[in-house]
């Protein structure tokens, strides 16, 4: 008996194993380097989402600590003396300039909340992907 021939009777002689040897039939190489250029998009799309995410949410506590902020200078008298902290000292300001730097603050927040939720475009591309993929799956089904 030849090396090959011995190997082949050293096979599993149960029925499932059949099914598992022609299931293991070499992969189309195409469809396998679409899958894997699925999970590296997949992986990478995911990263940008969580890190949009952590800053959405940090902008989401500036913008409260700056509304907080204004609120409780707006109940303050007109002749309080303020003072903005820059660096290591403080810098006296009146409660107008106060008040419009907190302003400026918030719209600048707003704004960049706004962009980052426009990221939704991350999560259309991956689904675009994997219906390509499953196009291409049932295209080879139907030949």
């Amino acid at each position: 008996m030849s090396p090959a021939a011995s190997t082949c009777c050293k096979l599993p002689r149960r029925r499932g194993a059949l099914v598992r040897l022609k299931m293991a039939a070499p992969v189309d190489l195409e469809l396998k380097k679409a899958f894997s250029e699925l999970q590296v998009k997949m992986i990478d799309t995911q990263q940008k989402v969580k890190l949009a995410d952590l800053q959405i949410d940090q902008l989401s506590r500036v913008h409260k600590h700056t509304k907080l902020t204004q609120a409780e200078i707006s109940t303050l008298p007109s002749n309080t003396r303020l003072y903005e902290g820059v660096g290591r000292m403080f810098i006296l300001q009146s409660k107008e300039e106060i008040d419009g730097l907190l302003t400026d603050k918030q719209k600048t927040v707003d704004d960049k909340i706004k962009e980052l939720e426009k990221k939704v475009y991350l999560e259309r591309s991956v689904k675009e992907a994997e219906d390509n993929i499953r196009e291409m799956l049932l295209s080879r089904r139907a030949h």
